[in-house]
């Protein structure tokens, strides 16, 4: 009878194991299948991250509770005051679309564990502020009206809750292994684990079909934290499960998991070719800044100018990727006036210039950029737009494009480009431009093709 105990004791752990190894499966797709999901994300490639919490207040970056090794008692303060009183979602959701962008990503939670939501989980929620409302469904409802994506910026980090372990991130960080262990004595992972997915099963619940969320972030490595310590797999799976057609970044640390992201992530950098994983081009997003920082940071003044922004959102597209670029609000609640500035100039040239950037990817191999050009290309309607950063002196030469093209137009203005094959060498094509330069940022040439 002891025998059988103990193999029946066995045989209850191996299945026990085994479910829970079947649980953290993640649903299976075809390529074709992932691309027809991401398909709207791709023709998109244009748009708005949104930093906004309580790091508005102090207006010196969103880290500022990590920078200076803030306590939540030093930091209750910032919640205490939290009020945007000026907060319209509405204009929000008007200067993205009039910008351009087709879809946003908001911070429902960032590093600092404040919640824009109305979460059952914590009370450091919006809720209860003296603003009082659920930020998160105001958003939702503002975007959707004017026809953008939505989806959740969802910070795996919490420097606020009582049971997330102390880390080499963490504002009360220490310099030594002893030292963590004796500041984590009580926090118990497994209750913050469990924190993550009720509060990402209500986000994904609670406010309709969400299109993207992008978990935030993992690292690995010593009195770091990675996939165990989020239990990204079991995570990944409810999100997929809660809303099969959402698309999902990389940063939960399952890069070698089938099915364990979307696109990958390059943070304020412009990548030199189309990123691969494995000798593979996968879809990917770059994420930047107006500035250097992502919160509200009143005092920093390295603004990229309007055609900086244009030509990072041009260079993405010439590269086959995404621009998700983020506006950082105020504490009560709007867009200061150098962002606002930035989204009407990038508004203006998207107005006339958008057949250039959405549905568009890089232009196929034997396509050779002319210097100070880009060049990006739209597959259905075989058009190849050559974006002009440095306006020439009079004429710009397509190689080897001589059989290829039937009509040339400035895409501002429809108006025609007249060209003719180079005597020097037959196989180029020779366009003529106008000695002014159109006044637009950055003028956009549209080859229609033969």
């Amino acid at each position: 009878m002891k025998k059988r105990i103990i193999i029946t004791s066995i045989l209850l752990v191996c299945l026990l194991n085994y479910s829970q190894f079947v649980s953290a499966q993640l649903p299976k797709e075809t390529e074709a299948q992932k691309t027809d999901r991401m398909k709207w994300w791709t023709d998109a490639r244009f748009g708005m991250f949104i930093h906004w919490g309580l790091y508005a207040l102090p207006a010196r970056h969103e880290w500022v509770k990590n920078a200076e090794r803030m306590t939540n008692e030093q930091y209750q303060k910032y919640f205490n005051m939290f009020n945007p009183d000026m907060w319209d979602p509405h204009e929000w959701a008007k200067m993205a679309k009039a910008a351009g962008m087709r879809y946003v990503v908001l911070t429902a939670k960032h590093h600092e564990g404040f919640c824009l939501f109305d979460s059952k989980f914590t009370d450091y929620k919006a809720t209860n502020t003296p603003y009082g409302k659920d930020l998160i469904k105001e958003y939702v409802e503002a975007f959707r009206a004017e026809g953008l994506k939505v989806g959740f910026y969802y910070s795996l980090i919490d420097w606020h809750h009582p049971d997330y372990t102390i880390d080499r991130v963490h504002p009360q960080r220490q310099d030594s292994d002893t030292a963590f262990a004796r500041l984590n004595k009580g926090r118990d992972m497994n209750k913050y684990r469990a924190y993550i997915k009720n509060q990402v099963r209500e986000l994904l619940t609670n406010y309709g079909e969400i299109s993207i969320i992008w978990f935030d972030f993992s690292f690995p490595g010593k009195n770091g934290k990675g996939h165990d310590d989020w239990d990204s797999e079991n995570l990944l799976k409810m999100a997929r499960s809660l809303q099969p057609g959402i698309i999902v970044d990389d940063r939960l640390d399952l890069e070698n998991v089938e099915g364990g992201w979307d696109f990958t992530t390059p943070e304020q950098v412009q990548v030199s070719k189309w990123p691969e994983v494995n000798g593979k081009k996968v879809p990917w997003e770059t994420c930047q800044t107006f500035s250097g920082s992502w919160g509200y940071y009143r005092d920093e003044y390295t603004w990229k100018s309007p055609a900086q922004l244009l030509e990072l959102l041009i260079e993405s597209v010439s590269k086959g990727g995404n621009l998700l670029l983020n506006v950082g609000p105020t504490a009560r609640g709007v867009f200061d006036s150098r962002a606002q500035d930035r989204l009407k100039a990038m508004g203006e040239w998207m107005k006339f210039n958008n057949r250039s950037i959405y549905n568009c990817t890089e232009a196929p191999s034997g396509f050779n950029a002319p210097a100070n050009t880009l060049l990006t290309y739209n597959p259905d309607t075989k058009r190849l737009y050559v974006h002009l950063l440095a306006y020439p002196l009079g004429t710009v030469i397509l190689p080897n494009m001589a059989d290829k093209v039937k009509y040339v137009q400035f895409l501002h203005d429809a108006s025609e480009i007249k060209f003719s094959t180079s005597e020097e060498s037959p196989n180029d094509l020779v366009l003529s431009l106008p000695v002014q330069k159109p006044d637009v940022l950055i003028p956009v040439m549209e080859v229609f093709l033969k």
